[in-house]
């Protein structure tokens, strides 16, 4: 059965970046392309300023719109994993563009980086072994 969507924007552009934007949802991305499957608490621990709700919040709609699937298993306790969907793994080379261009004009006259840091530049890598 495929299900056709009304398009959200009337610009392409628009439409993407409705998807990637919010305030935790690129660090979301980032941290699934270069850690594989993640649950929860360290994806909250991972952020770390950002609250349980509103990480909540952020997943379910990365989750709507098919860029990360939550896999809930039949254990006790319940175990929750996030990951990158096909499409997810999609946004990943321009999650690496981004990145560059923000290290490029951005990170080197605004942003302090703290030792051991880990920025999202080797994605490509990751892109090749997943879908």
């Amino acid at each position: 059965m495929v299900i056709e969507l009304e398009p959200r924007m009337n610009c392409p552009l628009d439409a993407a970046m409705s998807v990637i934007e919010g305030r935790w949802k690129s660090t979301i991305l980032c941290l699934l392309a270069v850690n594989g499957s993640m649950r929860f608490n360290r994806l909250l621990d991972n952020i770390g300023c950002v609250s349980p709700g509103i990480l909540t919040k952020q997943l379910r709609e990365l989750e709507k719109d098919g860029i990360i699937v939550r896999s809930v298993y039949a254990e006790v306790p319940t175990r929750v994993e996030y990951d990158l969907t096909e499409m997810g793994w999609t946004l990943a080379p321009l999650l690496k563009s981004m990145s560059e261009w923000g290290l490029k004009y951005i990170f080197k006259n605004k942003v302090i980086f703290d030792e051991g840091i880990i920025l999202p530049v080797s994605i490509d890598n990751k892109v090749q072994q997943r879908p």
